[in-house]
């Protein structure tokens, strides 16, 4: 076992998130959302970067979740800013969320926490 394996994190078992669902769960301080697209699961920060509403109580559409605040849209699959919050007629820019790693080991899904020492 590796250094980058002991930052793995058990966040849930695979059936606890069906395909086109998402869970919040928290790694230490850090709320995350688990997403499962199609099969293949994704975590991102469970927070919208233009107001910091919950994504985890958003909607979740293919691989890309809605703020539940003011609809600025994020992919799951990469953390990136798909469109920002909406006024009226206007979007405005939102900054992207952090993504991290996922990975599956048997029936739990794993999620990759950078530990004290960067690794």
């Amino acid at each position: 076992m590796s250094a980058h394996d002991l930052n793995f994190t058990k966040v849930a078992k695979v059936s606890d998130i069906p395909a086109g669902k998402m869970k919040a769960v928290k790694i230490g301080d850090k709320d995350i959302l688990v997403a499962n697209v199609g099969g293949v699961f994704y975590a991102i920060a469970d927070h919208c970067t233009h107001e910091g509403g919950k994504l985890s109580m958003g909607t979740l559409e293919g691989g890309v979740v809605t703020c539940p605040l003011h609809g600025s849209r994020f992919d799951v699959r990469t953390g990136k800013s798909v469109s920002g919050s909406k006024f009226l007629f206007f979007r405005s820019k939102v900054g992207d969320v952090p993504s991290y790693e996922v990975k599956v080991v048997g029936d739990d899904v794993m999620v990759f926490q950078r530990s004290i020492w960067g690794m």
